[in-house]
């Protein structure tokens, strides 16, 4: 996609429409309570528009009409060539209504212009046109048994489902959730962030043109308290995903089992290292790759490579020359294309953050806070005792750890609550397995940043989640339960039944 020019991006952030309401059943509609809530563009901290703030009575009705929809079979029994259909012309209007997205995806989160129109939109388009496409593509087995016997196992949707989503990826995380949910045959009740609702709501009403039968897709806007809490602990929902802190996580597991003991999938929180050997080579691009995973998206990622963890042997050598990198990460307006790190998303989270930066010894580089935009940081810390080497800082701050050994830093590199994605640079084959089998983490990538693809399963061990992952074939399980169809073919009816 060409980019448009900072003018153009704000001639069409001033003609956009923005949602207000939430979307049940079909259409738009304002909370029960009347209840709204302010969004606020975090760069200008300007009102974009008051949205319905949902509570018990929406949550009640939108899995109602969740419910109905999934069991009248309007989605969840229709042939799979058929929802494939539905969806992929949910994902071509997408495409048309892709820079309108982009724009209020930036307005409403202070993303970037340039990571909206080149990352994140095409993954989201990407995401629900791979998932489309896999649906008539998933076979059921049939398990060896004898002559006597057949027995088939299915997969049928879990049923109504709900999707509690973070504010740093809006779009994208619904689309992760929504994707495979939607393949399935499950019906959804979505929460998005109290920060960040304008786009989901918007892609609900390009769903319905799609086709999605009215019912399937809710998206219920509101506080974690208000909405959040009671798509938890709703006794009708068969299934929870959530994406977001870990703090927040745990009470979805409290939650269920408080009520309908549903299936909770978790994705939280991370700390990720990314370890530089000594024999890593092309120490620039090494660089490259380290800058880009700490600083993209404001650092406001999950799997933000926040800890370098480098050998003494190479440290400077590669400092100087992530200092050159990280010095064209600027701060500026998200809508300009030229700008690559926005506002962070809200007054309470720039607070946090830079709550952080005055827990530094030394700023390498960077350290600068004001009015709601940080700085690319880097920090020389002692050891992995640190605060800012131990906690999730969810911003553009990348903390420096120097290691003797491969064993170290390993060690260190695994001295964490969490285990959701981590780097490995080296040129050993050998270390470079033996390294990646040897960190807890969900997700390693060697001689590079990255979190994989739409084809390969993202998720994490210990503290960063658990219970299914997203992305990949494996993203479907979660939104699926196994039935076993055991069938006796004796001719003798008099036989035992096994």
């Amino acid at each position: 996609m060409n980019l448009l020019t900072k003018e153009e991006y704000q001639a069409i952030a001033g003609s956009l429409e923005l949602p207000s309401t939430a979307y049940i059943d079909g259409g738009y509609r304002p909370a029960a309570s009347g209840k709204t809530f302010t969004s606020f563009n975090p760069a200008t901290n300007v009102a974009l528009g008051d949205i319905s703030a949902c509570g018990q009575e929406d949550i009640d009705f939108a899995v109602q009409k969740a419910r109905e929809a999934f069991e009248d079979g309007r989605w969840s029994k229709k042939h799979p060539s058929e929802r494939k259909d539905v969806l992929i012309r949910f994902a071509k209007l997408l495409t048309r209504n892709a820079r309108e997205l982009a724009v209020m995806e930036s307005l409403d989160s202070g993303k970037t212009i340039f990571d909206c129109e080149t990352i994140d939109i095409p993954e989201t388009i990407h995401c629900l046109k791979w998932h489309a496409e896999a649906i008539d593509k998933i076979y059921d087995q049939v398990s060896p048994a004898s002559d006597n016997h057949i027995a088939m196992v299915v997969r049928e949707p879990i049923g109504v489902v709900g999707l509690v989503l973070p504010w740093n990826f809006p779009l994208l995380m619904l689309a992760w959730k929504i994707g495979p949910a939607l393949a399935a045959g499950c019906s959804v009740v979505v929460k998005p962030a109290t920060e960040t609702s304008l786009t989901a709501l918007r892609v609900a009403e390009l769903a319905s043109e799609a086709g999605l039968p009215r019912g399937v897709l809710n998206i219920v806007p509101g506080s974690g308290a208000e909405a959040g809490e009671p798509i938890g602990r709703h006794m009708d929902i068969d299934m929870v995903s959530f994406t977001g802190s870990t703090a927040t996580g745990k009470r979805f597991l409290a939650y269920s089992a408080e009520s309908n003991a549903k299936e909770v999938v978790l994705e939280m929180g991370g700390k990720n290292p990314a370890v530089v050997l000594q024999d890593a080579e092309n120490l620039d691009r090494v660089a490259q790759h380290i800058v880009n995973g700490a600083f993209w998206n404001m650092g406001e990622n999950c799997s933000a490579a926040s800890r370098l963890i480098v050998h003494k042997d190479i440290k400077d050598a590669l400092l100087s020359r992530i200092d050159t990198h990280a010095r064209h990460w600027n701060i500026g307006d998200p809508l300009d294309p030229e700008t690559r790190l926005g506002a962070l998303v809200s007054k309470a989270h720039f607070k946090k953050v830079s709550g952080f930066l005055k827990l530094a010894d030394r700023f390498r580089l960077g350290g600068g806070a004001k009015e709601g935009f940080v700085e690319a940081t880097i920090i020389e810390i002692e050891n992995n005792n640190h605060k800012l080497a131990k906690e999730e800082i969810f911003g553009p701050v990348l903390s420096i750890i120097t290691v003797s050994s491969f064993d170290e830093a390993i060690k260190i590199a695994n001295e964490t609550d969490y285990g959701l994605c981590a780097s490995l640079f080296t040129s050993n084959a050998k270390r470079a397995i033996r390294g990646a089998r040897a960190i807890k983490a969900g997700t390693v990538t060697v001689n590079s940043y990255g979190e994989g693809d739409i084809s390969t399963p993202f998720g994490g061990f210990k503290q960063s989640g658990f219970g299914g992952r997203d992305n990949s074939m494996h993203a479907h399980d979660q939104y699926t339960q196994l039935k076993t169809i055991w069938i006796d073919l004796s001719d003798d009816q008099d036989e035992a039944v096994d």
